[in-house]
């Protein structure tokens, strides 16, 4: 018992010698720090106490930091869902396929705040406007540029080659700096485009860019039947 004691005498006065030695270790380890037991009657500890104090506040100030974080995420993907219902509820109102493809491209640029919007439609359709945004092939294999997007079958944001821009923008690519594409079954492909070069990134989430694409491959399908 004897023997015990003394040496937990000893190692207590390691440990402390060692502090004294080190007065940044608390520093370096402030999760030992805000697990200290310190005694509130005596001045000398004030300093640690204090410190305990600023290491707990600092810590709820990240935790409302991520919090507020959150709700804004939260917040965001709230108005896109109600972006992507209002597209869908316009696109259930087209009766043709003509009325169809304005209202994506007046829905996405309206709604979402596109600075470019393309709808690169594989085949022919006679009536289907001449416009800007509008672009028809015969097929996946006149974009042999897109090859590896259109066998991926995923959505896809980022920053696009020059060669790329300019298939799908044209005069308009270089104002252009990333981009959003989707691929829309074996209607075509949906671009999306941004001046600002950090709107689309890649490893952004694709969960409301299948979505559009979803609800826009079902509309271009059914138009076609009607038609």
């Amino acid at each position: 018992m004897t023997a015990t004691l003394l040496n937990d005498a000893t190692q207590a006065r390691v440990v402390a010698s060692y502090l004294k030695l080190h007065p940044e270790f608390l520093s370096d380890y402030p999760e030992l720090a805000a697990q200290l037991k310190m005694p509130h009657d005596k001045g000398p500890v004030a300093s640690l106490a204090t410190y305990q104090l600023q290491s707990l506040r600092e810590k709820n100030a990240e935790l409302e930091r991520r919090l507020a974080e959150l709700i804004a995420i939260a917040a965001e993907n709230e108005k896109l869902m109600e972006r992507v219902h209002a597209l869908t509820v316009a696109l259930l109102r087209a009766n043709t396929i003509e009325v169809t493809a304005r209202s994506v491209v007046a829905k996405l640029t309206a709604d979402f705040h596109t600075d470019q919007v393309r709808l690169v439609l594989f085949g022919s359709e006679a009536l289907l406007p001449r416009a800007e945004w509008l672009v028809q092939v015969t097929g996946p294999d006149a974009l042999p540029e897109f090859s590896d997007f259109l066998q991926q079958n995923e959505p896809m944001s980022g920053r696009l080659s020059k060669e790329r821009l300019e298939r799908l923008f044209g005069s308009a690519a270089s104002e252009t700096r990333s981009v959003a594409m989707m691929r829309l079954g074996a209607a075509g492909i949906l671009a999306i485009g941004s001046g600002d070069p950090d709107r689309f990134q890649p490893g952004m989430g694709n969960l409301f860019l299948k979505m559009i694409a979803a609800t826009i491959t079902a509309a271009l399908a059914r138009s076609r039947d009607v038609s």
